[in-house]
């Protein structure tokens, strides 16, 4: 067992469990450096090294030579040779001084290793020091402590690199593809054909997260979005909203007169209803905006426009017949933010949290659900109810007068509170007394800027 002790007239030893019993007290080193170095121990127990300032070193280095041990004390005060081995590589039983650098890279060739092995000269500890190794004291300490996470670390939204894969539904162009870039700039927008491909690829582990519409302003709820919100056990880790700007897009040359059928996602067409009324069209529906305006590209149609965005015109370089054709100009679809866990929900800013619940058939019970959140004084900007796909019917006795058959129905609620909240903790153990079922979807931080398409 290696022995080091601090001889320093400013400096003081003392035991502690602290890295590996090696510490100084009273350490007012100056901007030289710490060396660390080790001698022949002797058999009366004598002073045999230690730890001491070495003005000769530039500042914030510590020098380390290696420790050679021959026998111990019972008063002196142990340092581990294992922490000895770390640090210098080598063993600490040696009955020999070695020099050379402390290693970062264990992976060295071997005959680099042979040269480096040619290079060392080894001399019995007669009084003569080598120049000891250099190695950075942050670079020493790093390999001994990792870096504690913060709270921050846990929860701020994600660092958006190249390498965030998002997924989205539809093709390039796509009014999704534009939230993908609002919520993670910067990511890689992976485009699925169907709502459910987007779950699906989050779940698998080939996307890393998945921005899909729940609500628009003029269209209002997209309820497959919200039937698969219950299928699939991914969280809501945030929102975005998205002003939609609608443009009449056709192949370059064509008059919007000469157009008999627009293409396009229903809701868009439904949001673009006055302007398409009047234009006398036939509207056909298709899986969204950006496919509609690749169809009418790749297959050259004259006769036929697409409701789609400015970015989709220059994609498939078709041209803008009508710009701002949707009925009502504050058109703005809210997406939802999808990933595999939930964030850490805090209390330092605007927080969302979003539930779904079932109740029992009975006078009254949906005004007592409702009423935990009004008793703490929570806003509810969101309610949707959905009959339950496995048991869309319930029968029951209706007072002997002969059977009822009642819809099932799923609520969901999204409400302007944190789950860090104390109200929110307690407004949802109020509601699981008479609440079937309940689950949260998320909690996350609200978006308040919408942006223009």
């Amino acid at each position: 067992m290696a022995l080091i002790v601090c001889p320093s007239r400013r400096m003081g030893a003392m035991e502690s469990p602290v890295f590996a019993n090696v510490v100084c007290k009273n350490a007012t080193a100056p901007a030289g450096g710490i060396s660390m170095k080790a001698v022949r121990l002797s058999n009366s127990g004598a002073a045999v090294g230690g730890v001491f300032v070495d003005n000769g070193v530039a500042a914030g280095v510590l020098r380390v030579t290696a420790v050679a041990a021959a026998a111990s004390n019972e008063n002196s005060w142990p340092a581990s040779s294992s922490f000895l081995e770390k640090v210098t590589g080598r063993e600490a039983q040696q009955q020999w001084q070695t020099s050379g650098t402390v290693p970062k890279n264990q992976g060295a060739s071997p005959a680099k290793l042979e040269k480096e092995k040619t290079a060392e000269h080894l001399q019995p500890l007669r009084g003569v020091e080598e120049e000891p190794p250099v190695v950075s004291t942050k670079e020493l300490v790093s390999l001994q402590i990792p870096k504690p996470l913060s709270i921050s670390d846990l929860a701020l939204p994600p660092r958006h690199g190249s390498d965030l894969r998002v997924a989205y539904q539809g093709v390039p162009g796509a009014y999704s593809e534009a939230a993908a870039a609002k919520a993670y700039p910067r990511c890689e927008a992976v485009p699925c054909e169907q709502f459910e491909a987007a779950f699906q690829a989050v779940e698998l582990w080939l996307v890393d997260r998945a921005v899909l519409p729940i609500e628009n302003s003029l269209g209002g709820s997209i309820h497959r979005n919200y039937d698969l919100l219950l299928r699939h056990r991914l969280h809501i880790v945030g929102e975005v909203q998205l002003a939609v700007h609608h443009c009449l897009l056709g192949i370059p040359g064509v008059k919007k007169e000469e157009l008999q059928r627009v293409l396009s996602h229903p809701q868009a067409l439904a949001q673009c209803e006055q302007t398409l009324t009047t234009l006398g069209v036939t509207r056909e529906a298709v899986d969204d905006t950006a496919g509609a305006a690749q169809f009418v590209s790749t297959h050259n149609l004259r006769d036929t426009g697409a409701v789609a965005s400015a970015r989709a015109a220059e994609i498939y370089g078709l041209e803008i017949l009508m710009d701002g054709i949707q009925d009502d100009l504050d058109n703005v679809t809210r997406f939802l933010m999808l990933a595999r866990e939930p964030i850490i929900p805090r209390t330092d800013r605007p927080f969302k949290t979003s539930i779904v619940f079932t109740l029992e058939e009975g006078p009254g019970v949906l005004f007592k659900a409702l009423a935990v959140f009004a008793l703490r004084s929570i806003n509810l900007t969101k309610i949707e109810s959905r009959p339950q796909r496995k048991r869309p019917l319930r029968v029951v006795d209706d007072n002997n007068n002969g059977t009822s058959r009642y819809f099932d129905y799923l609520f969901y609620v999204d409400f302007e509170a944190s789950m860090a909240d104390q109200r929110s903790q307690n407004a949802l153990r109020h509601l699981q007394e008479f609440a079937t079922f309940l689950r949260v979807l998320g909690s996350y931080p609200m978006d308040v800027s919408p942006m223009r398409a």
